[in-house]
């Protein structure tokens, strides 16, 4: 695609239906209905946006863990089996299937095993090429009651390298990266991927549904903004089958753009209203614009070296060696963060 390239985005608002309280058959069985689910809803939604944009949409997102919803109280061994996928699994090449069929490009999030990592598992935001090969696959670097590679990051970089934090990949629609749920409310990590070439965050999420402002909605449109960058957010329209209330999470889900205005954006329920045009051109004359507004060639960033490599916050490494992980570790890591930061006088 060149700099004039235009095309359209989707965050496909989805229901997610939880797999916690089912044996692992029955959880296999429904992820495999889900994404039959996505298929059928993506059928619509582009015949829809055929005739009412112009154009289906060439980039669909999907929400956050939207084949199988989060880990309720299941032990790590248990979600392993239950809600985790392999990296070359049957339901990789299923969705591989959808983005071939509807000639897209589709990210979504999942967690994944890695046969380097048998005691954890990652939770993997991805993205499936027209092709159906998967050309990029991100590890969520920041998370509460899980595994990222920053709790292992020795035997993560000695294995995948820098470029295995903060991949992007370069295709015909754009330099296309991921971020995974919350991962959007701290800036370094978008940053990171920008400062890798990223033009279009693809963010899997599965958050508050509220009519006022929530702290992700604020942050989708201040990544987008600051970093001259689109942000194609999707979010879980509910999540069923768990006891949870099942529209905790809905809304939001929306295009915005490299100016930090939303383009489009989805209500309650599953919805396809989270879509918008993206514009490669326009965003990268922005970016070459000598002005105020080019936050990104703006930025200097050896002022900042010393604050962020002179000190830790959230230790590295805090899971290696470990071979059985109880979820507490994560609490307790916190804490100790905490007193950390009260010790030194941070906090």
């Amino acid at each position: 695609m060149t700099d004039t390239g235009v095309y359209q985005a989707l965050g496909l608002q989805v229901n997610c239906r939880a797999v916690n309280m089912m044996s692992v058959e029955d959880a296999r069985q429904s992820i495999f209905s889900t994404i039959e689910h996505v298929d059928s809803l993506l059928t619509g939604s582009q015949g829809f946006l055929r005739s009412f944009a112009g154009a289906p949409a060439t980039l669909v997102v999907l929400p956050e863990y939207f084949l199988t919803s989060f880990p309720m109280g299941d032990t790590i061994e248990g979600w392993q089996a239950k809600g985790c996928i392999e990296m070359d699994g049957q339901e990789y090449e299923k969705l591989s299937a959808v983005a071939q069929k509807h000639n897209i490009y589709l990210s979504g999030n999942a967690y994944e095993l890695d046969p380097n990592f048998p005691q954890l598992y990652f939770q993997t935001s991805f993205i499936i090429g027209p092709s159906g090969d998967v050309i990029l696959r991100y590890r969520r670097l920041v998370s509460m009651f899980g595994a990222t590679p920053h709790d292992v990051l020795d035997a993560y970089l000695d294995i995948y390298g820098e470029e295995g934090l903060f991949p992007v990949v370069d295709t015909p629609i754009g330099r296309l990266a991921c971020v995974a749920s919350e991962e959007i409310l701290y800036p370094e990590i978008t940053r990171a991927h920008v400062l890798r070439g990223a033009e279009v965050i693809c963010h899997s999420s599965s958050e508050v549904g509220s009519l006022q402002d929530t702290p992700k909605n604020i942050a989708k449109r201040a990544r987008a903004y600051e970093n001259i960058a689109y942000v194609v957010s999707a979010n879980s329209a509910s999540i069923t089958d768990i006891p949870f209330p099942a529209e905790s999470t809905n809304h939001h889900s929306q295009i915005v753009n490299y100016l930090g205005a939303i383009l489009g954006e989805a209500g309650s329920g599953e919805s396809m209203c989270g879509y918008g045009e993206i514009d490669l051109g326009a965003l990268r004359r922005t970016r070459r614009k000598p002005g105020m507004t080019n936050t990104l060639a703006r930025q200097r960033l050896e002022l900042f070296a010393g604050v962020y490599g002179g000190q830790t916050v959230y230790p590295a490494n805090s899971l290696a060696g470990v071979e059985k992980i109880e979820r507490s570790h994560f609490q307790n890591t916190l804490q100790d963060t905490i007193d950390d930061l009260a010790k030194r006088g941070i906090i």
